[in-house]
């Protein structure tokens, strides 16, 4: 396997305040390690449920769902029901990987739009998350979105790994 240098060691975002930067390339890094460790999993396999562990679907609708769900707190909005609704579902089985992937890829596309639209000056600003408004600022916010996104990405690659393993 070709050695590639991750996201934030490959000079990339120079242009863009270092807090956004670091998110923006653990949103790369979570696209790609999902399309590396996971893009070849059959529909079956992504909806395994090895050991009773959470499907590799769930853990790409979650990071794609839970990414527009931190950046709604982090512009200072409150869930839409919709949000809600999907939220939901995220364990629902049946997706195939080819809906799970779409949604991942055109989520990370408005991810990364709503990362660049804070200014620096913006960070420190509180903002609060969930009923009852747990406080936080909107780097904190922003900071989750990455490492929220990387270990969700990790999961799926372990589940990955196992369903493989399991139906070979």
């Amino acid at each position: 396997m070709e050695k590639v240098l991750e996201p934030w060691l490959r000079g990339t975002l120079t242009n863009i305040a270092p807090v956004q930067r670091a998110v923006l390339h653990a949103l790369e890094l979570a696209k790609e390690d999902i399309q590396r460790w996971c893009g070849d999993l059959t529909d079956e396999q992504v909806n395994a449920r090895p050991g009773g562990l959470a499907p590799v679907a769930f853990h790409i609708r979650h990071i794609a769902r839970s990414s527009d769900r931190l950046l709604t707190y982090a512009e200072g909005g409150s869930l839409t029901p919709e949000q809600i609704t999907v939220m939901k579902a995220e364990l629902e089985p049946g997706a195939t990987r080819r809906e799970v992937f779409a949604e991942l890829d055109a989520a990370l596309e408005r991810s990364a739009a709503r990362v660049k639209a804070f200014s620096v000056e913006s960070l420190s600003t509180p903002r609060g998350v969930g009923h009852q408004q747990m406080p936080t600022t909107i780097a904190g916010l922003l900071v989750h979105v990455a490492d929220h996104a990387q270990r969700h990405v990790g999961q799926a690659i372990v589940t990955a790994k196992i369903a493989k393993a399991s139906s070979s």
